[in-house]
């Protein structure tokens, strides 16, 4: 397979990716963290060709990306906490991911099997616009499973060139480099799952509700 590089801001390239992800394929774009894999969140099969790419192991679950906060009925139940919706409109988009119960809809290979579904809507508009036409997306870095996360279109190339049929690039755009701040939100006490970059700013807002990191 030959892989395939293509501005995301590209009507053109957006209509690439959009043909691939109805076709079940993965792709690989930019987010403002790290680059991730991405394909369909409600296909199986495009979700085991992102594992088999990756080389990750199919007990860790993959993230889903959403483009607008009224994809989160597609992924996750209503009402969301109060605790929720707080820590969403104060950093969505943005770096930060919460765990949230899953619909037992969605496909038992996206969870690895679990009740709860981490979602994240990230600060790239031109991303969101194409999540907002494809429908929300697994998501994850784009490297090999243990590897080095991807801050630019040559260090997914370094990884996956010739496994992934499309990246979208866009290696002028600001990001952190770093992973997303995870936070568990399935239990009554919620966890920071992962530091992140706005791990100071969380625990913040978590403690006006009675809760510490």
């Amino acid at each position: 397979m030959q892989t395939k590089t293509l501005p995301i801001q590209d009507p053109n390239a957006q209509a690439a990716a959009l043909a691939l992800l109805a076709a079940q394929q993965i792709i690989a774009a930019p987010t403002d963290t790290v680059y991730g894999l991405m394909c369909r969140y409600d296909s199986a099969a495009a979700i085991e060709l992102l594992y088999e790419a990756k080389q990750r192991p199919p007990q860790k679950a993959i993230p889903v990306l959403i483009g607008d906060p009224t994809q989160l009925a597609l992924v996750t139940p209503a009402p969301l906490s109060p605790l929720a919706q707080s820590l969403m409109a104060r950093f969505w988009p943005g770096p930060l991911t919460l765990v949230l119960p899953a619909l037992a809809t969605l496909p038992a290979i996206l969870t690895a099997g679990q009740p709860t579904v981490a979602v994240r809507m990230p600060d790239h508009t031109a991303l969101c616009q194409l999540i907002e036409l494809a429908g929300p997306l697994a998501a994850t870095s784009a490297n090999i499973s243990g590897g080095p996360d991807s801050a630019t279109v040559a260090q997914v190339l370094a990884q996956l060139d010739g496994h992934i049929p499309l990246v979208l690039a866009d290696d002028e755009s600001e990001r952190t480099a770093l992973p997303s701040t995870i936070v568990d939100l399935t239990d009554l006490t919620p966890r920071l799952l992962r530091p992140g970059p706005i791990a100071e700013a969380v625990c913040a807002l978590l403690q006006t509700f009675g809760h510490s990191c």
